[in-house]
């Protein structure tokens, strides 16, 4: 082999080499560019899990299954009415103490407080059952003050709304 001839080789053998370490920089480059891209989701693949997820069949009960669970729900508001709140008295300041203050204190959403004649003079007009029935039921007023069914506490009675409201009338007067 000539002196021409190893040269090549030697040269062609360098150029081999050199493009085999470019194409290896290259794809580790363009690998780790891959890895750093968001990948594509599918915005159907939450449906699909949640349908694959979901059981094939529901149980029927029919009308045994239906009073079933209608005697139940009954139990659980015999139960419920059954625990009278603060031993079931009818002291309208204990139960403002209790309950009533945490709003009518500080006028949260909207509560009239406690002895402002202001707000409580047009309320008091309204009639003294229709601030009991407010109290009871609950009431969403037209500028967006609100007041939970008896306070938020179901375990009162409607003696105990009545005593409650009557005592809270009786200090803006």
């Amino acid at each position: 082999m000539s002196k021409s001839d190893r040269s090549f080789l030697h040269q062609f053998s360098l150029l081999i080499a050199g493009l085999a370490v470019l194409t290896l920089v290259l794809i580790f480059t363009a690998w780790t560019i891959y890895e750093h891209e968001p990948q594509e989701t599918n915005p159907n693949a939450a449906q699909q899990l949640s349908s694959s997820l979901a059981p094939n069949g529901a149980v029927y009960a029919g009308n045994t299954g239906r009073a079933a669970m209608e005697a139940a729900q009954e139990a659980a508001a015999k139960a419920a009415a059954a625990q009278v709140a603060y031993g079931g008295t009818t002291d309208g300041k204990t139960i403002y103490d209790n309950l009533c203050h945490s709003c009518h204190t500080a006028g949260v959403a909207g509560a009239p407080v406690l002895g402002n004649k202001t707000m409580w003079g047009p309320r008091i007009a309204e009639g003294l059952d229709t601030l009991i029935k407010h109290a009871t039921d609950g009431y969403h007023g037209p500028d967006g003050n609100f007041m939970p069914p008896k306070g938020g506490n179901p375990s009162l009675t409607d003696a105990q709304v009545k005593a409650a409201v009557t005592w809270i009338v009786s200090q803006a007067k």
